[in-house]
């Protein structure tokens, strides 16, 4: 079953810098949900409460903590495992017997299995973050966090890891977060724009069509428009 994450009345702030107040909204299990919003509008604390990692002052968030996959801007590899181990890590931290097969199938889905054996340090960013991604499906958690997984990469590389993070999460509960218009159109089934003090979402229309969706689409590129001008506005009247 697809796990929903609903925030109901949170309050959270930074010290005397509130965040949210009696903030509620509700995630579709199993789609992927984007956040966008100007930079230190709040979305990656979002995730970070959605995780357990901080604790609302006030109000309920739907428990995933154990059900929970992290994938970052940084692709925090191990320098001294190889890439196969890299993906491997969650049973190393966990202390239970690696799946070396379930590694390379999935080496093998990101177009890897060819660098099992190399070092972090002989691969290409892109190449890493490709890592970063088999090793967030090794885990095979429900829940799945990405906090601008893809803003340091090429535009090629990252277009090529948005089509596959797609389509080898489907099924999974994501929450991504981008500054990046076209990302969110390619890839939300749902966008959410983040704005004001205290914390208030709005939900922005999707483009039709399955995703991950084509970037010559016209309705794609039509949608990235709308958005854009929209976050362009917003953050001019901060």
């Amino acid at each position: 079953m697809s796990t929903d994450i609903d925030f109901t009345e949170v309050s959270f702030g930074w010290g005397d810098e509130l965040l949210c107040q009696r903030f509620n909204l509700h995630l579709r299990g199993g789609r992927i949900t984007v956040l966008l919003g100007r930079s230190g509008i709040g979305k990656s604390t979002l995730l970070r409460l959605v995780a357990g990692l901080i604790t609302p002052q006030q109000g309920q968030l739907t428990d995933v903590r154990s059900s929970v996959a992290w994938m970052g801007q940084q692709d925090l590899l191990y320098p001294w495992l190889s890439v196969l181990e890299n993906v491997m890590l969650a049973d190393r931290l966990q202390g239970t017997r690696p799946d070396r097969k379930r590694a390379l199938a999935l080496l093998e889905q990101v177009q890897l299995a060819a660098v099992a054996k190399a070092a972090p340090h002989a691969l290409s960013g892109g190449m890493r973050q490709h890592v970063a991604l088999a090793r967030t499906l090794y885990a095979q958690r429900a829940v799945v966090l990405m906090d601008e997984p893809f803003a340091t990469l090429d535009v090629m590389t990252k277009l090529s890891l948005q089509t596959l993070t797609t389509r080898l999460l489907r099924g999974k509960t994501v929450l991504l977060v981008t500054h990046d218009p076209l990302e969110a159109c390619r890839m939300a089934d749902d966008i959410l724009l983040l704005q004001g003090t205290p914390l208030q979402a709005e939900r922005w229309p999707v483009p039709h069509g399955s995703t991950p969706r084509a970037i010559d689409d016209m309705a794609l590129l039509q949608a990235q428009r709308d958005l854009f001008s929209r976050l362009n506005t917003d953050e001019q009247t901060v």
